[in-house]
Order: C-alpha cells, then sequence, then structure tokens
C-alpha cells in the first residue's frame, strides 16, 4: 500500500484552471478544477463549490487513486457513450445534438427551476424527432415531487424513455415513484445517482428497492475501485458517468466502465463536448458513439491558457489543504498514511 502523498507534493503538482462551457450547465458557463501530476498519472479534484470538506475528500481520493495508483485491469477498450443535452430550447437541440456526431442514446435535463413540463416535453421531443432510433434517459436531478414525477414520467414515457434518473430528492421518494409508475402501467425504470453518491450509505437505494439501476460516478464515491465494489454489492446494474470532467477526469470514468464486469448501458462520459476546449490535446470525446480508453495527458499550454485568475488558485490550493487534512484523518484504504 502507497503512503499518501504529502500536500506540499500535491501543491507542486496542481494547476487550477477554468474553461468556458458551450452552454449554461448546473447553472454555470465555466468550470473550474484543479489538476494534479502524479508519477502515475494526471488526476482531478473538481468537486463544486458548494460542497463541504467531508464530501469533498472523496474526490480528492479519486484524484489521488489516478495518479498515484492507477486503475484497475480493464475488461473492454471500448466504451459506448451517451450526448447529453442541457435544459436548453427545444429549437437548439439539434445543435447540441449535432457536437456528438453519431450516438445510440442521449441524456437529457429535465426538472429544471423555471421551467416547465412543457418544457421538458419539446426538449425530449425534439430529441426523439431527431434521433429516432435512440434510447433517451431524462435527468431530473430530484428536480421534482413525486405527484410532479408521477405526471411527468407518464406524458415523456409515450416519447420512449429507456429510463429517469433520480426524478425526486429522497430514497423513499424514489420507491414511491416506482410503485405509481407500475400501478399505471408506466413503462419507465428509474435510476438512482445523488441517492447514491450522496448518501452516507450508498448502499441503503438498493436495499430500499427504490431504483431499477444506479448511476456511478468515480469522482464522488472516492474513486475507480470503491465504485466498483459499491456496484458489487448493489447488485444492480450501473450507468457510468461523469461530474462534468476535463479529460483528465473523464479517464477515469473509462477505467471504471472498462473495469465492470457487465455493462448493460451506454455511459455518461460524454460531457468533454459541452466545453469548448479541453487541457489536452487529444481530448476524450466520442467517435461514433464510443470513447476508446486511452490516456489523458494535460499539456502545458493549455494549462497555461485556462489558468484560473491568482485569487481563484488560491481559493483552490486552500480547499485542497482543508479536504488533504479530512482525508488523511479518514485513513484511506488505498493509502498508508504517515
Amino acid at each position: 500500500m502507497p503512503a499518501l502523498p504529502s500536500l506540499k507534493e500535491l501543491i507542486d503538482s496542481a494547476h487550477v484552471v477554468s474553461l468556458p462551457m458551450r452552454v449554461k450547465f448546473r447553472g454555470i458557463m465555466e468550470r473550474e478544477t484543479l489538476i494534479l501530476r502524479g508519477p502515475l498519472g494526471w488526476g482531478e479534484f473538481c468537486p463544486f463549490p458548494e460542497y463541504d470538506d467531508d464530501e469533498s475528500s472523496r474526490w480528492l481520493a479519486a484524484a489521488l487513486e489516478a495518479g498515484w495508483i492507477g486503475f484497475p485491469t480493464p475488461l473492454r477498450d471500448s466504451i459506448p457513450v451517451n450526448a447529453t443535452v442541457p435544459a436548453v430550447p427545444a429549437e437548439r437541440v439539434p445543435e447540441i445534438l449535432a457536437r456528438f456526431g453519431r450516438v445510440d442514446a442521449v441524456k437529457i435535463k429535465v426538472a429544471e427551476r423555471g421551467q416547465s413540463l412543457g418544457d421538458d416535453l419539446g426538449r425530449v421531443r425534439a430529441v426523439r424527432e431527431a434521433l429516432p432510433e435512440a434510447a433517451i434517459r431524462v435527468d431530473a436531478n430530484g428536480g421534482w415531487d413525486v405527484g410532479q414525477a408521477a405526471e411527468a414520467l407518464g406524458k415523456l414515457s409515450a416519447l420512449g424513455l429507456e429510463y429517469a434518473e433520480q426524478p425526486v430528492p429522497t430514497i423513499e421518494g424514489l420507491a414511491e415513484v416506482r410503485r405509481r409508475l407500475s400501478d399505471a402501467g408506466t413503462p419507465v425504470l428509474i435510476a438512482a445517482d445523488e441517492s447514491v453518491r450522496k448518501e452516507e450509505d450508498p448502499l441503503r437505494v438498493a436495499r430500499a428497492g427504490a431504483a431499477d439501476l444506479i448511476v456511478v460516478k468515480v469522482a464522488p464515491l472516492g474513486g475507480v475501485r470503491r465504485a466498483l465494489e459499491i456496484v458489487e454489492q448493489a447488485g444492480l446494474p450501473a450507468v457510468v458517468s461523469s461530474a462534468l470532467d476535463t479529460s483528465v477526469g473523464i479517464r477515469a470514468g473509462l477505467a471504471l466502465a472498462a473495469a465492470l464486469p457487465t455493462l448493460p448501458y451506454a455511459c455518461g462520459l460524454g460531457t468533454v463536448s459541452l466545453f469548448t476546449s479541453d487541457i489536452t490535446l487529444d481530448p476524450l470525446v466520442a467517435d461514433d458513439g464510443a470513447i476508446h480508453v486511452r490516456e489523458a495527458v494535460a499539456d502545458p499550454g493549455l494549462l497555461e491558457q485556462y489558468a484560473a485568475s491568482a485569487e481563484r488558485r488560491e481559493w483552490w490550493l486552500e480547499r485542497l489543504g482543508r479536504v488533504y487534512a479530512v482525508l488523511a484523518g479518514n485513513k484511506h484504504p488505498l493509502f498508508t498514511v504517515s
């Protein structure tokens, strides 16, 4: 078991960048992230600003696994991915889809604050018209209550849904939505995302019978190996997704998808296409509906071009120090702490 790298080693290797986005996603138009270079590769530390230090410590653990431990042996070298359509007006859907090339699956954001069910229906209908044969999944990020979710999914199901991701915030709510859909004969599977990655017990959703499948993201779960354990213990099909990462973070998602025993669904790892640029000269974007598993090497010129301001760099380094202290205190199972 390797020793936990020192905080000084992390700071010395750190690059803080701010990447412009093509469209607003999660309410932001620029994505800030801290990139670390370890002896075995690059890692990414990018918890969203509102996440506390304890939750963020899992994101740091994932970055350290990537750069200082490496990834498990892959079982496949090509990962199918979905396109991602943010909560844009329906008329912008063709423009968004064009950036992904040929795809067989599309994830569509719904339940955006300030928008209506009519907006969601229009957006999903536009995707279905553009891609009649594609698998369509919608992601509400817990934006509905149980009644709203049952109504919305009842109407959206007419357009053909593969599954609905986190329609309501709570595990109990997910179980109730599943029951109502079943009683109504609505053929929509329920996927749990936040109810896995933001819960103290990520397996509670499986024990509660609250989902048909789970969405797993490397950084929020603490690394590829920890995510593999959760999928095995949950006993549910898994979809690997990203947390709006650069190609460095996507590389970790590919490692997880490549190591899963089965991969029944296209993965949500195509989000680099939402940025106007990346930090590598060989971005991990889809080609013919899939991403070939390969390393992501940050380019010095791009790191410099998109470097965050001195003030934001200082903010991230201070955060890194606090989160490192939490991680060291928690005695991470992949590292020894001196």
